[in-house]
């Protein structure tokens, strides 16, 4: 009876112990790659009001309505002192176009006309340029009622966009972000109290110094008397 004699060969046992973990890792990746899997892309989605509702410095109509009655015989003290203030904000230097709209066909045109030159006259002597005034005409909406002057310049003016956006239902979100409206009126509100919008855009320029002053303070602060103390006392 014979027998068989089965030998091992021990380097084929030692590469089979080294590249076995190779293979397994091997199958495990192209796996892997076999899966169906599906492709999310998430978008940059910004959830920072200054960035939904940026300020930005733009040309912007500047208007005002005056009242003018039917039986008015020129401008009256309020209606000078009302213009007078809507000038304050007129930039002489810049002389943009100020426009005077008197209204057409209403109750008031008589006194509407004879109120928008005295209107022009008060703008000259508030130092606007006569070539820049304008008097033109609009159709008053009502033939029986008394129709405002419209007055208008446009400026430069630090704004944001309109309020009011509710593109989405505010109950149905489950990401806790921002809604479209949030900080509008906040950034509307700074917008309005910038008085000169170019502050937005970089500082002044620096006045010179006070001389003077700077000599007063220097001294001051040489000459004052000593307060130390070795020890502080409560």
């Amino acid at each position: 009876m014979s027998q068989a004699i089965l030998t091992r060969n021990p380097d084929r046992s030692a590469k089979a112990r080294m590249f076995g973990p190779l293979l397994a890792a091997a199958a495990v990746v192209l796996l892997a790659g076999c899966a169906n899997r599906d492709s999310i892309t998430v978008g940059s989605i910004p959830d920072d009001y200054r960035t939904n509702h940026p300020i930005v410095i733009a040309e912007k109509n500047q208007t005002i309505d005056i009242p003018v009655g039917a039986g008015d015989r020129g401008i009256t003290r309020s209606q000078q002192i009302t213009f007078e203030g809507f000038l304050q904000n007129y930039d002489r230097r810049a002389a943009p176009t100020l426009t005077i709209m008197a209204p057409s066909g209403g109750a008031n045109d008589v006194a509407a006309s004879k109120a928008a030159r005295g209107l022009m006259n008060v703008a000259i002597k508030a130092g606007v340029p006569k070539n820049r005034i304008a008097i033109t005409n609009y159709q008053s909406d009502y033939a029986e009622a008394s129709s405002p002057l419209r007055i208008v310049y446009s400026a430069m003016r630090a704004q944001t966009d309109r309020c009011g956006r509710w593109p989405d239902d505010v109950l149905n979100n489950v990401d806790n972000k921002h809604y479209a409206n949030f900080g509008c009126s906040y950034q509307n509100n700074v917008a309005a109290q910038i008085a000169n919008p170019a502050d937005l855009l970089g500082p002044r320029k620096q006045t010179p110094i006070d001389a003077e002053n700077r000599d007063v303070v220097i001294g001051e602060y040489r000459t004052a008397p000593r307060t130390w103390r070795p020890e502080t006392t409560y």
